[in-house]
């Protein structure tokens, strides 16, 4: 048995083999460390200083027990935790060890480092959503495990909410594992210090996500011109082109808040540059975009090889993310590549000045910052050495700095409506205006289906802004009555969802001739809204005025979750915590607090089950009005969708056309 200790504010326990402490971080909140080396560093990672909180401790024969607020936690001389809510158990450890011998489990990987492993018993009733965004097709988690780590489609957010009333931060950016199976609840570090995590109770799931953007920081204020349409392709090729179609949305009457200059407008890979030969004068572009109130955003890579002209100084300035053995290629991709360091506050610098240089003082300061996982082949974290240590150790982090690089650049320049559009996402990214999205996905309805589960997970994490690719990225042929199909549905879909952003790589069409031999990455087929024929045409430029009239709804959300947390597109859970059956849909959701929408994402279908919560609903279609607590089944043909607006409000207007 351990020896148990009580301070003012915090709990501990020391054993021959392992030192424990819980203390109060932050209101309601208790964070749990231990370490096999006998002492506890401070590594809060991407955590915000929190103010002092009035705690109480006792030390009884065998326990020490810890209060703060509605949580409470009891530390046993043998090493269990048992966490509690209103004095009702909330979590406890569980020992897979005979006799209950051992809480824990530590690996020695090498220096001062282990793999730590924690286990918690299981609930039969227990619901988890959040932990970042994969294409599983998922939304309630429970009985799911997953890797910990970051890849294109995938962002590892190490934080689940839980049906029982509480937030799991795992704070620890290690490669990892964790898994929310029916035999246990388990958390793995592939490679750490110690073992770091925070437990956050709430009566809400919105009294949970407040706490926890308190911990981790809050978005900030959305920009006013991101709420309305987003027009992407896999890329313009030049000025002249992308300018064209800035144009032709303004000759259709088409409102367009941004349009996007995707990969390889560039020089090199690793310059930060438009190519003069295709984008010959980007300051009068911007201008003009300016002038149609069109927001123009570039794509920005970290990837940078041996031809980029900042090759040199960067790779002996320790500024690129290194291997740990063989060359130091770890992504291909029109040769081997490597990655700019931005966990080194010295290549924040040096990228931030080619980028204000480059494109902030030409008119560009909104920026998509693509292949932000870093994405590696193979896929080996233990193999790469940042400035801040091992992969394995560090991993989870790269989005997160590569964010900070820009948007501390941007506010150091006076910007303050900042945008940050990242393939990845990393605890605490929020508070630097990062739009996550789900990466490369496939052009199929299953796809879709998967991105309502996605978005709304995200949302769970304290992510208010994100997005998908209306459309999926790859595999699309404009010219099929499936994709066709598939374009309307995932429109409906972009108008609820925190940006409506049209993007991906469609087959080129024959009228488009062969690709330009001169470039190294030619541009897909098209994909403006006009592309898809004329009845497709006709629908979206219905939904894109929609949207229109519902920005100042969006922004009322969105100001919000700038404010306490709480995201726009939100679980019906979120909006009804005490009704069972919200917990359980996976294929609907809140859009703010009136508005209710049920996507449809099956081919062929026109009709589908929805369930109404307490009050009276709005059918935005027909305008029956329908009682709740009860299932429905409505129609929706093509160039309709499923939404319900709670009766008396004011907000039914927006969908009159």
């Amino acid at each position: 048995m351990g020896f148990l200790q009580v301070q003012e504010d915090k709990i501990l326990l020391h054993k021959r083999e392992e030192v424990v402490v819980i203390e109060a971080f932050g209101a309601d909140t208790l964070r749990f460390r231990a370490s096999p080396s006998g002492r506890i560093i401070d590594q809060d990672w991407t955590l915000l200083p929190q103010d002092p909180v009035k705690v109480t401790t006792e030390l009884h024969q065998n326990k020490a027990v810890i209060n703060n607020g509605i949580i409470s936690a009891e530390l046993f001389d043998n090493g269990k935790v048992v966490y509690y809510k209103h004095g009702k158990e909330l979590l406890a450890e569980r020992s897979e060890m005979v006799f209950f011998s051992g809480y824990r489990e530590y690996l020695h990987v090498g220096a001062d480092n282990y793999r730590c492993t924690v286990i918690f018993e299981p609930y039969q009733d227990e619901h988890f959503y959040g932990l970042g965004q994969e294409q599983n097709d998922l939304f309630d988690l429970k009985g799911s495990t997953s890797q910990l780590i970051h890849k294109n489609t995938k962002s590892s957010i190490p934080f689940v909410y839980s049906s029982r009333g509480y937030g799991f931060l795992w704070n620890n950016p290690s490669i990892g594992r964790c898994e929310l199976t029916n035999n246990h609840t388990l958390w793995e570090a592939e490679s750490t210090k110690q073992v770091d995590y925070l437990i956050i109770a709430g009566d809400t799931p919105a009294e949970v996500l407040q706490k926890y953007a308190n911990l981790t920081g809050f978005a900030p204020k959305f920009p006013r011109w991101a709420s309305g349409f987003w027009q992407s392709r896999l890329r313009y090729e030049s000025q002249d082109e992308l300018l064209a179609v800035a144009e032709e949305y303004k000759k259709r009457g088409i409102p367009l808040s941004a349009i996007i200059i995707d990969y390889f407008h560039w020089t090199e890979q690793g310059e930060w540059k438009f190519d003069p030969k295709y984008w010959p004068s980007p300051e009068e572009m911007c201008a003009k975009l300016r002038e149609q109130g069109i927001k123009p955003i570039v794509s920005i890579w970290p990837t940078i090889n041996e031809n980029s002209e900042n090759w040199e100084y960067m790779n002996q300035h320790n500024m690129l993310v290194r291997t740990e053995s063989g060359l130091p290629g770890i992504f291909s991709f029109y040769g081997p590549q490597t990655y700019i360091d931005p966990t080194n506050p010295e290549t924040r610098k040096y990228v931030w000045a080619r980028v204000r240089e480059n494109y902030l003082q030409k008119g560009v300061a909104a920026f998509w910052l693509d292949e932000a996982e870093p994405e590696i082949k193979p896929v080996h974290f233990h193999n790469l050495r940042f400035h801040l240590g091992n992969g394995s150790e560090v991993g989870l982090l790269y989005p997160f700095y590569y964010a900070k690089l820009f948007y501390e650049g941007l506010r150091a320049e006076g910007e303050d409506e900042i945008i940050l559009l990242i393939r990845a996402g990393y605890t605490g990214c929020q508070r630097f205006g990062t739009l996550v999205w789900s990466g490369d996905i496939p052009s199929t309805f299953e796809a879709l289906r998967m991105s309502v589960k996605t978005g709304l997970n995200m949302a769970m994490c304290g992510i208010p802004w994100w997005n998908s690719d209306i459309g999926g990225f790859w595999g699309a042929d404009i010219e099929s009555d499936y994709f066709r199909e598939l374009i309307v549905r995932w429109f409906q879909f972009g108008v609820f969802s925190p940006v409506m952003r049209l993007h991906g790589s469609r087959k080129r069409t024959e009228a488009q001739g062969k690709p330009n031999p001169e470039l190294k990455e030619p541009s897909g087929g098209p994909n403006e809204i006009w592309s898809f024929g004329e009845d497709v045409y006709r629908i979206l430029r219905e939904l894109i005025l929609l949207r229109e009239r519902l920005r100042p709804y969006i922004h009322k959300y969105m100001d919000r979750a700038s404010e306490t947390g709480a995201p726009l597109m939100r679980p019906m859970f979120f909006e009804y915590p005490d009704d069972s059956v919200c917990y359980t849909l996976d294929d609907q959701y809140m859009f703010g607090e009136d508005i209710l929408f049920a996507p449809i994402v099956e081919q062929g279908q026109t009709e589908r089950k929805v369930y109404l919560p307490e009050g009276e609903w709005v059918n935005v279609n027909d305008r029956r009005v329908y009682n709740g607590k009860t299932f429905v089944t409505v129609q929706a043909e093509l160039d309709q969708f499923i939404a319900f607006v709670k009766k008396g409000s004011e907000w039914l207007a927006a969908f009159d056309k």
